[in-house]
């Protein structure tokens, strides 16, 4: 607020700065402070001192960043391992590359933050190593990147690649997942600078093959053209709300040369551009079932081949792929994993619901053959670990209706016959088999 009551000199006329002590008419309006205890009285500071403070403060803040960076603690890729396994079931080789990749991207950050001169690598840069993830949906790839940031403390967003234009369209800016990742640091540009963003659906932005019309493809090569530069390292000028075309748009600087940028998708059908440049055929005999799983496993020894030329094919430019160096490949998940993803990580949906019913004085139960159905309606819906929270919650919701009337047994087991009635189960039947066995 400009304050023009404060003056100087007996004929001065002019409001004089408290810092500076120059008047208005030469360093411009003045901003007054809120009155301090115990005097109560105002002061007037003008807006060259206010923006060397700023200076001074930011300067303060680099320093503080970088040293915070310097000591950043680095755990090793067994124990990022380690740690993954706790929440992410099978997906061994994905967990060991992917723990590498992260290690060695922190180490890079640790030495700009250094700056080592007197080492013996001191004229080594370390080149920065985005990571693309393929693999079906429901298999983990969101969880290990999530659990990777979790681990080491630091800002992670996650994006959808098909909400993204070119800008001047309709739909979101590439810069509104720099946003979200300065929203996840609170606010903390620094921190926020040496996050994790995760783009999902990436294969989604894939360039349309022999498609002749002539306006722009806004949603395929132009997103990936637009995400080259934050891929890369770049100063972005992040809208802080409202759009680019708000009229009073303030926009804050966002270095992303620090920033571990995550890819992933489903990539349907890449695996048969794989095979048709290996030149292997997918045959399979037996039951339905074991044909099935042997396809599954077809297409992921498939995916494990991908190559840069096969990525060009499906669609992905080449600018794109260089910018994603290190690539993952997902594999789908087996029915046997999908039991053990019900009952080990410590976010198993089975301990999950038992913790819920135990807030409700109800102990839960699952029998051996209740947790394999489960698990075999999962693997026929092909979704993954998706699936699995879906067909427990349709069979729970008849049993979480009736809690109360759980509540004076005390105890409830559900069985095989349960999951096969599919959401239609006797509840009445499980109380009185409760009752009958307490």
């Amino acid at each position: 607020m400009s304050k023009d009551a404060k003056q100087g000199p007996p004929g001065g006329g002019s409001t004089l700065c408290d810092l500076c002590g120059r008047p208005a008419r030469v360093v411009g309006p003045m901003i007054e402070m809120a009155p301090q205890p115990p005097k109560g009285e105002s002061h007037l500071v003008c807006g060259q001192c206010l923006q060397l403070g700023l200076n001074v403060l930011q300067a303060q803040q680099k320093t503080q960043d970088a040293t915070k960076l310097a000591d950043l603690t680095i755990p090793s890729p067994q124990d990022l391992v380690a740690h993954l396994d706790r929440y992410v079931i099978g997906q061994e080789a994905a967990k060991l590359t992917m723990a590498v990749a992260v290690v060695n991207h922190y180490k890079r950050l640790t030495s700009i933050a250094q700056r080592d001169e007197d080492g013996p690598f001191a004229d080594v840069e370390l080149s920065k190593s985005n990571i693309l993830l393929i693999g079906p949906t429901g298999c983990g790839k969101t969880l290990i990147a999530q659990t990777l940031a979790k681990t080491l403390d630091v800002p992670f967003a996650v994006g959808d690649a098909t909400s993204l234009t070119q800008a001047g369209y309709v739909g979101e800016d590439v810069e509104s997942l720099l946003l979200r990742l300065i929203m996840a640091a609170d606010g903390n540009v620094a921190a926020a600078q040496r996050g994790i963003i995760y783009i999902d659906e990436i294969d989604k932005i894939a360039a349309s093959r022999g498609n002749v019309s002539i306006t722009r493809d806004v949603g395929g090569e132009g997103v990936q053209q637009a995400l080259l530069k934050i891929l890369e390292g770049t100063i972005a000028n992040v809208p802080q709300a409202g759009g680019r075309k708000h009229p009073e748009q303030q926009y804050v600087q966002l270095d992303t040369s620090n920033i571990l940028f995550i890819c992933g998708g489903a990539f349907v059908g890449l695996d048969e551009a794989v095979a048709r440049r290996i030149g292997r055929r997918q045959i399979g005999f037996g039951s339905e079932s074991a044909f099935a799983e042997e396809i599954e496993r077809s297409k992921d020894d498939l995916l494990a081949q991908v190559s840069p030329e096969d990525l060009h094919e499906y669609g992905m430019i080449p600018e794109f792929i260089g910018r994603l160096p290190v690539v993952v490949t997902i594999r789908h998940l087996t029915e046997d994993q999908l039991v053990d993803i019900l009952l080990k990580p410590r976010h198993a949906l089975v301990r999950q619901y038992q913790k819920l019913f135990h807030m409700d004085g109800v102990d839960l139960q699952f029998t051996d053959g209740a947790i394999r159905a489960i698990a075999g309606a999962a693997h026929k819906r092909g979704s993954g670990a998706r699936g699995l929270r879906s067909v427990v919650e349709q069979v729970m919701i008849p049993i979480n209706y009736r809690v109360g009337e759980i509540k004076s047994v005390g105890r409830l087991v559900v069985d095989e016959a349960v999951i096969a009635a599919a959401g239609k189960a006797d509840v009445g039947r499980l109380i009185e088999q409760a009752k009958a066995g307490a």
